[in-house]
């Protein structure tokens, strides 16, 4: 078992204060917006044996267990990470498998360099992912129901906005939704800065159902993702509640700290609050245009003290298990790989002792067990 030492990305849109107060250290002034544990190249742990990208390189099978390399290959399939939102993400989709692959075969063929700005394959992996709070958490996930977000830009009182409100009434619902979004990224830049400027001044007079988008427009202002979020779901989880986002799923993150795991990818289509490249046709092929319930999930809980996060991928499982003051120990031995993270209290895993933000890698097959007084949150693959 390895403890781990995690990279910290400082994205500007990251808390300042929320990863500090967790680890309980005093804050730097520096957005902190993520903490990776894994073995993502871009920032993989460290361990007294090396990072995990080289302790899993040098034998995968050891590590991850051959069930695991079988399905999977010789890496670890998952990120795991603290993510801290101070400000909203950027507005969102993520590839399916097939479309992955086919697009970075495409972007290879035609010589476009993995880090370039215009790239949007940088692997030939799909990216699932699943948010767990840890904090009351502010997020976008999937679209409304097309009338009632007809209703909900109705209400602004904006005229440039009339054409929207007409097309999502429009029917089938699929192709009102195409529609409206290929309308929104498309329109005049600077009309449409005009456009949600005045919708911003709306909304942040209106308040209530508006104010999450006002808030987002006082981060991306003129940005005609402003308006684009307009057509999602707005989810407040309540800590240990969670949302899956599936391919094809736009969604943004707005505010909060929470666990969150995916399949290791980069893969992100931009919708917009971004000053990054939005490919609005790639996006276009990429997105499901269905109106969806956001699904909150809550865990599942077993005899023995797991409470699962059920998700539809192989790629992770995330669980936690809450453990009380002189509680029995948990064996969590299992034939696969795992991160334990703790995020509260003080806990035993193995032979480190963890507190919040601190983590382990437990190669397969190795007999592990926690005990103590917090809340571990436990991340592995299913084979």
């Amino acid at each position: 078992m390895d403890r781990l030492d995690n990279t910290i990305r400082p994205y500007a849109w990251g808390s300042t204060t929320a990863v500090p107060h967790l680890l309980g250290v005093e804050p730097t002034g520096e957005p902190q917006a993520e903490m990776w544990m894994g073995a993502h190249p871009g920032a993989p742990s460290r361990t007294e044996r090396g990072t995990l990208v080289e302790v899993i390189d040098a034998n995968p099978e050891a590590e991850l267990g051959k069930a695991a390399v079988a399905k999977f290959g010789p890496r670890l399939p998952f990120l795991l990470k603290i993510l801290a939102a101070g400000a909203p993400l950027s507005l969102q989709v993520h590839p399916n498998l097939e479309q992955a692959k086919e697009g970075y075969a495409d972007e290879e063929r035609r010589g476009i360099p993995v880090d370039a700005p215009h790239r949007n394959y940088k692997d030939a992996n799909h990216k699932p992912e699943l948010i767990c709070a840890l904090t009351e958490f502010d997020g976008l996930c999937g679209f409304r129901d097309p009338v009632q977000a007809a209703d909900l830009l109705a209400g602004l009182g904006v005229d440039s906005l009339k054409p929207y409100v007409d097309l999502l009434h429009a029917t089938p619902e699929d192709a009102a939704l195409r529609e409206v979004l290929t309308a929104i990224l498309t329109a005049d830049p600077d009309e449409m800065a005009h456009t949600v400027a005045e919708a911003t001044a709306a909304a942040t007079r209106l308040g209530g159902a508006y104010a999450p988008y006002a808030d987002i427009a006082h981060h991306y202002p003129g940005d005609p993702g402003v308006i684009a979020a307009m057509l999602l779901n707005h989810v407040r989880l309540q800590p240990g509640e969670a949302l899956f986002l599936g391919a094809g799923i736009p969604h943004a993150y707005l505010n909060g700290l929470g666990v969150e795991i995916m399949a290791n990818s980069d893969n992100v289509l931009r919708c917009g609050l971004t000053p990054k490249h939005v490919d609005v046709p790639e996006l276009l092929r990429i997105v499901r245009f269905e109106a969806s319930d956001p699904g909150v999930l809550r865990p599942e809980a077993s005899p023995d003290g797991e409470e699962v996060y059920a998700t539809p991928i192989d790629e992770f499982r995330l669980s936690r298990y809450v453990l009380p003051e002189n509680g029995t120990a948990h064996d969590l031995t299992r034939d696969t790989p795992q991160i334990l993270l703790c995020t509260a209290g003080a806990v035993r895993a193995g032979d480190h002792e963890l507190s919040a933000g601190q983590s382990v890698f437990v190669p397969a097959g190795e007999k592990t067990e926690i005990s103590g007084a917090g809340t571990v949150f436990r991340a592995t693959v299913l084979v």
